[in-house]
């Protein structure tokens, strides 16, 4: 990583000599062992070692031979292309969590957000809201594949430092999904599109997005733009996620930002889980350091221009990694045992919440056969009804996010930008309001996101 003023060389601030010592590793240990294993073009990566036990490497994994070679030999085809909903996988390979429920794991950590919008200081602020998006990459390490959501598919979260989260799916192809959530202290709005490219034994994972946190005390509005991921060894070897690159937060009131930087892995490990960077003014000026590992803690500290802690300062921890389970079979935190539990949802929570998707609980309970028995219904129930929509001439709209005219560029392309339309906040208050309290048996409730898009004309 540079210093704090790209312009200057010169001036390289306090990571450089931490950074130099590890740019040399870069792509360095990536080999090619396709030679050895008779295939063309496997790169095998162990994040663990270096170059020379890479085809020891790809014998590992959690693929059965037979499915790696069937796999490798249906998947070259697509090498260089966006797979994101393009191939069936198989569903021994998955976690009992959707895409929506994915996105709601940036929740777990939200007090850092709740202390942004008490914070009077505008760089202590991005300290704050920077190391609230850096929390989630601990959970996001994690390399079973989640479920995609069929489209109109919901999301509900309550329960949660005073916390209201809704996420739906608003469009299938491309897979598109969008979320609000927001307490007393924020409001959080998200429109996600990944884009993908496969390499072969890899896969690059693009965050085309706009995401946007505004603080409510002070009105400021933040933008956050993640770094890239990329997922290794996705059929030979042990499969590993790294996020190498910037993210960005801007506090679009006022023009500061913080840039962060995520190492890339390097032999044996050197660099992985790295961040490091700083908060700038308008100006462009350092105003604060941060530095730490995305999968432990953050700390941070006042610096000089030149990018040097400030004398009789010291680096003072900002974020902490939460206690985890020992030996979980999805590498699961609390938090998102959390977020599939029936505890997080609302009174009367939508039949189209992912929760009560039979192929995610089947799994959850162990049964394999079950899970990608139901998985293929809801997938052809899919099918069948774009066909049946498309056959009277209708269009699907979501119920909760509304399509607004905004055009988001981010590095990867442009997003169509969807905005929260308040209707469930206002279908909560309805239920909260009412007098029901009868308790609700969740497993007689069917999983039914068709009932919920809106459907018209075209």
């Amino acid at each position: 990583m540079s210093g704090p003023n790209d312009k200057d060389e010169k001036n390289k601030g306090f990571f450089a000599a931490m950074s130099s010592g590890l740019s040399v590793f870069g792509n360095a240990m990536h080999r090619s062992v396709g030679g050895m294993l008779g295939y063309e073009g496997v790169e095998v990566i162990n994040p663990d070692g270096g170059k020379e036990d890479a085809e020891e490497e790809a014998h590992r994994g959690r693929w059965k031979k037979e499915e790696r070679d069937g796999y490798w030999k249906m998947m070259q085809k697509y090498i260089g292309s966006d797979i994101t909903s393009m191939v069936t996988l198989p569903v021994y390979i998955f976690e009992p969590m959707t895409m929506l429920q994915k996105m709601a794991e940036l929740m777990e950590y939200s007090h850092l957000l709740d202390l942004a919008d008490e914070c009077e200081d505008p760089y202590l602020q991005l300290v704050y809201a920077t190391s609230w998006a850096i929390s989630v990459y601990y959970a996001y390490q994690r390399t079973w594949k989640p479920f995609n959501p069929i489209l109109g598919e919901t999301y509900e979260m309550v329960n949660h430092c005073g916390f209201t989260f809704v996420a739906e799916q608003i469009s299938h192809h491309p897979p598109m999904s969008a979320a609000h959530g927001e307490n007393e202290h924020f409001t959080y709005d998200v429109t996600s599109k990944l884009k993908t490219k496969f390499l072969g034994n890899s896969c690059d994972v693009y965050p085309v997005g706009r995401t946007r946190v505004t603080l409510k005390k002070s009105g400021v509005v933040l933008d956050l733009v993640p770094p890239p991921t990329k997922i290794n060894n996705l059929i030979f070897g042990r499969t590993w996620v790294d996020s190498p690159g910037d993210m960005t937060m801007t506090n679009l009131t006022t023009g500061d930002k913080a840039v962060l930087y995520f190492q890339p892995c390097g032999w044996f490990g050197a660099g992985r889980y790295e961040v490091d960077g700083y908060v700038y003014n308008a100006a462009e000026e350092p105003k604060m350091l941060m530095t730490g590992k995305w999968n432990e803690s953050m700390s941070y500290q006042s610096c000089d221009l030149e990018g040097e802690p400030l004398p009789g300062t010291e680096l003072k921890e900002v974020w902490h990694l939460a206690d985890v389970p020992q030996d979980d079979k999805f590498q699961y935190t609390y938090f998102a045992h959390k977020i599939n539990s029936f505890d997080s949802a609302p009174k009367r929570f939508l039949a189209s919440d992912s929760r009560l998707r039979p192929d995610r609980y089947a799994l959850e309970k162990g049964d394999l056969s079950k899970a990608g028995a139901e998985k293929s219904r809801l997938e052809e129930r899919q099918r069948a009804e774009k066909r049946e929509r498309e056959a009277k001439g209708q269009k699907f709209t979501p119920r909760w996010f509304d399509l607004t005219e905004e055009i988001s560029p981010t590095p990867w392309g442009d997003l169509e930008v969807y905005q929260y339309n308040s209707r469930y906040t206002q279908h909560r208050a309805e239920i909260d309001s009412s007098n029901s309290v009868d308790a609700v048996d969740v497993t007689s409730i069917d999983f039914n996101p068709w009932q919920y898009g809106n459907v018209s004309a075209e």
